[in-house]
């Protein structure tokens, strides 16, 4: 099994944005759990983080009949762009939206996925450990 993990915008700051919010742990250690996390789950995945938004959709389209699923994070993107739902939705792979803190219980505007029109599973305010659900999610779906 292959999956891509997509991390958007901001998500390379994390350990220095708001550590109140998305803990003290930088990208470098996330990418290190989501390796992790993968390689026991017996998991082949890549992981990719752009702040532009252009760039995110053509990794998607790039994973068109090459990955077996998507776990995306586009940071703010989830809450704006038009253009990735429609890459998530041309490429018609599935997709877990992963997200580190609890945007249901934040800004009104970060209540709102686009991504979430596609996404066969959402989930939200676990960390790190979130990404570690998405790989269980998709390693179950294959084990029936």
């Amino acid at each position: 099994m292959k999956i891509l993990v997509i991390n958007g915008v901001n998500l390379n700051m994390i350990g220095i944005r708001e550590p109140e919010l998305y803990g003290k742990k930088d990208y470098k250690s996330l990418v290190s759990y989501i390796k992790k996390e993968a390689k026991s789950l017996g998991i082949e995945v890549t992981c990719f983080q752009s702040n532009y938004e252009g760039a995110i959709c053509e990794k998607i389209q790039k994973a068109y009949q090459k990955y077996d699923g998507i776990i995306i994070n586009a940071g703010a993107y989830t809450h704006t762009s038009v253009a990735i739902l429609d890459a998530l939705k041309a490429v018609e792979i599935p997709t877990v939206e992963v997200h580190l803190t609890d945007v249901y219980s934040r800004e009104e505007f970060r209540q709102h996925s686009f991504i979430s029109l596609y996404a066969e599973k959402i989930i939200v305010g676990k960390g790190f450990i979130g990404y570690g659900e998405a790989l269980k999610y998709f390693s179950d779906k294959t084990a029936f």
